[in-house]
């Protein structure tokens, strides 16, 4: 397994995130427990999740597992970057959900009982809250920090000004801010190239991009096209409006002699803003597969092959729309 810095921080973390999200609504706990033992055995020290995956509002199922997990024997929580987040709709009282201080010190709180642990490493806000000012978002994980209850702080789902403006107001506060953005971002989803993107690399922020797979569009879905989630109805609307382009897609990847799930996963691991992809696993096999990824090398022509049936916005702003 490969290690890289989180951004400029210190932090070394794996090319391959552990995404816990499917824990519990997907996939059992016995099941959870063995592919965050097999995460470990293939290296991959960094955990994600949310105190609101488990999709039961207030009771965040998902680091329930976590926690139960980690106060195994084995140092396993000494072993793991730990990520969780904070904004989403936790109970049904107005202060239960976003980004106020009493919110972000609440959650903090009920996410170290659920997790079993005294300390975060890294507390990401899941979402902008355009309703609550930087003075009072930073200053609340500033005392998080002092505390000692959270090491990094990261966002998810930002704009490029979004980042911006928080690393500046981080800065007037002689405050680290940010030091990673959790986007969507693959083959098929290529938006954040024109400014999330650039703005995460002025600011020295690492990139963890979600979903690589695009939901499972860009494993075999001609092939198999009604299995697991391709069932949906929406994963159906997908599969017929890129039809033409997951057939030209699927006869590359049979080219370069990979399966298309791995090179929708290497694709994402080659871009050189990218830090470490997230996979979110809902059995040991999804994971081991996974770990192809890593050693796939694609050649510069395949890059544009790759680009000329998905392609991006055109680069980063402004020159991806005007001169």
């Amino acid at each position: 397994m490969e290690y890289v810095h989180l951004g400029r921080s210190g932090l070394r973390i794996s090319r391959l995130c552990l995404g816990c999200m499917n824990f519990g609504p997907e996939t059992s706990e016995p099941n959870s427990v063995r592919i965050m033992d097999r995460a470990l055995e293939h290296g991959i020290n960094f955990f994600d999740t949310a105190n609101v995956y488990g999709w039961q509002v207030g009771e965040g199922l998902t680091e329930q597992i976590m926690g139960r997990w980690y106060a195994r024997e084995g140092g396993r929580r000494e072993k793991v970057v730990l990520a969780t987040k904070v904004y989403g709709r936790m109970g049904e009282w107005p202060n239960h959900a976003r980004l106020s201080a009493l919110h972000i010190r609440r959650a903090c709180e009920d996410s170290l009982r659920r997790l079993r642990t005294d300390y975060i490493d890294l507390y990401q806000m899941h979402h902008i809250d355009r309703e609550t000012p930087w003075e009072e978002i930073w200053q609340a994980m500033e005392q998080l920090q002092q505390q000692g209850k959270v090491i990094y702080v990261g966002s998810s789902n930002f704009a490029g000004w979004h980042i911006a403006r928080a690393q500046e107001a981080a800065a007037g506060r002689h405050f680290m801010g940010l030091v990673s953005e959790q986007s969507v971002y693959n083959l098929r989803d290529r938006m954040i190239e024109l400014e999330v993107i650039p703005a995460c690399e002025s600011y020295g922020i690492a990139v963890l991009p979600y979903s690589p797979l695009a939901g499972g569009l860009l494993g075999v879905v001609l092939k198999n096209p009604t299995v697991g989630r391709r069932a949906s109805d929406d994963m159906q609307k997908e599969i017929v409006q890129y039809k033409a382009k997951l057939e030209a897609y699927e006869m590359l990847c049979g080219e370069i002699g990979e399966l298309p799930a791995d090179v929708a996963l290497a694709w994402v691991l080659h871009q050189k803003a990218i830090t470490s992809a997230i996979v979110g696993p809902r059995t040991l096999k999804q994971l081991d597969a996974s770990l192809r990824a890593l050693q796939i090398t694609l050649s510069s022509e395949s890059m544009k092959l790759l680009d000329g049936i998905f392609p991006g916005p055109g680069g980063p702003a402004p020159e991806a729309y005007a001169w």
